[in-house]
Parts: C-alpha cells; structure tokens; sequence
C-alpha cells in the first residue's frame, strides 16, 4: 500500500510539474507578445512623429527660404514703381504694408513648425519665446518656471516642446483660463513637466475618448514614446493640471 501511495503521489507531482511547465510557457509566450505589442505599437508611434516632424520641417523650410524672399523682391519692385500722384502713392505704401505683414506671417507660421531658438538655445529658451508671443493676444497671464538649464537629446526637446505648444492652444481655445502657469525641473533622473491654469475644466477620460480629443490623445502619444506617464486632474470649473514625468 506504501509502494502503491508513492506511484501515486510521484504521478501527481509529475502532473504538476507538467502543467506548470505548460503555464509558465504560457505565461512568457503572452509576456514576450506584449512586450512585442507595445514596442510594436511605439514604433508606430515614432513613426507617425518623425512623419509630421519631417514635413513640418520641410514646409518651415520652404516658407523661409522660398516664399520670404520671393516677397521681399515683389516688395523691392512695388515700392521701385513710378507713381503719377498722391494717391497712386498711398496705394503703393499700403500694398507695401500689406506684403510687411504677410512676411511677418509667414515667419510666425516658419517659426511654429520648427523654432529656430529651439534648435539654437535649448527647450527653455524656445518655451519662453512661445510664452512671450502668445501672451499678449490671448490676454493670458503666463508665467513659466525652470532653474535649471537643460539640455536634452534633440528629440526629447522637440516632444516636450510639442507638448507645452499643444497645453498652450488648449488653454487659449478651449478655457476661458486668465492664468496659465508652468514649471520644468529635473528630479532623480526624471523631468518634470507641469501645466496648470485656473479655466472651465473639463471632463478628461471622456474628452480623451472622443474624436475632438485629437489634442489630448497627442499629448498622450508624445509622453507614451518618451516612455513617461502623464497624469491629468480637473473638474468642469476648476481648471485643469497636467503633470508629465518623463525619464532622462
């Protein structure tokens, strides 16, 4: 019977051991498909980034180097004609005013697609500068904060850059906010990014869901590839306040 208690029990082991053998290999299959999903779906990410980066690029390239000094010559040319009177006079100084102003456009326009200050001086700088032109026709108050000077890789700056650009069209567009404060700081191997302003609010998970959400689900996607995690808190007429870490 003790013979017969020991096939037994050294058969239920074996059972065991197989079954767990089977799960564990289940278990690893469906860890190693996940992890190829989600790089799988990074990679898509990064892809569709690059894409609209690539084609910013080149059309801020174009404005620049094509259209404004087409312009400045049709400009030259205007204002080199021979006018007859007073008023011929008038019309020449205005088309010229005009021309002024659609070249001051076009640089805004170049400038939105890939500021110049911040592949020149660094995130901080480009964020001042963004601050610094909206601030004025929004009526917002801004006030940013960083102490640090940073220098991250160029495609991390681009993204955060990104992200502050989107948070800042938000608030003007959507908040009825009159202020609107952010900070950047490095903190054990992490920034910190945080945008708050004191608006309607809104509710995040459903605005995040729906097709209008484009600009939340951006937001999302530039800190998913950069490997952070964003956190978001309002409620409609309390504002709302983004919290971005990401590793560096």
């Amino acid at each position: 019977m003790h013979s017969q208690e020991e096939e037994f029990y050294k058969a239920i082991l074996i059972v065991a051991s197989i079954v767990g053998v089977i799960l564990l290999y289940f278990i690893i299959t469906a860890i190693t498909y996940h992890r190829k999903s989600i790089r799988i779906h990074k990679d898509k990410i990064q892809a569709e980034i690059d894409t609209l980066e690539n084609e910013r690029r080149r059309i801020a390239s174009d404005l620049h180097d094509e259209l404004g000094p087409l312009l400045s010559a049709v400009k030259l040319q205007i204002n080199n004609i021979e006018t007859a009177g007073d008023e011929d006079q008038q019309l020449v100084t205005k088309s010229s005013q005009h021309i002024d102003t659609i070249i001051q456009k076009l640089r805004e326009i170049s400038n939105n697609l890939m500021p110049n200050t911040l592949l020149r001086k660094g995130l901080k700088n480009a964020i001042e500068e963004l601050l610094s032109t909206y601030q004025k026709p929004s009526g917002i108050e801004m006030r940013f904060t960083c102490t640090q000077e940073l220098r991250l890789d160029q495609q991390k700056e681009i993204n955060i850059y990104r992200i502050v650009q989107e948070v800042l069209h938000n608030t003007i567009k959507h908040s009825g906010a009159s202020l609107l404060v952010i900070r950047l700081h490095t903190e054990e191997g992490h920034l910190l990014l945080s945008t708050a302003d004191n608006g309607k609010g809104f509710d995040y998970f459903s605005k995040s869901k729906e097709l209008k959400g484009l600009g939340l689900r951006n937001l999302q996607s530039r800190t998913q590839i950069m490997g952070g995690e964003l956190s978001c808190t309002s409620q409609p007429g309390k504002g709302v306040t983004y919290i971005f870490d990401i590793p560096v």
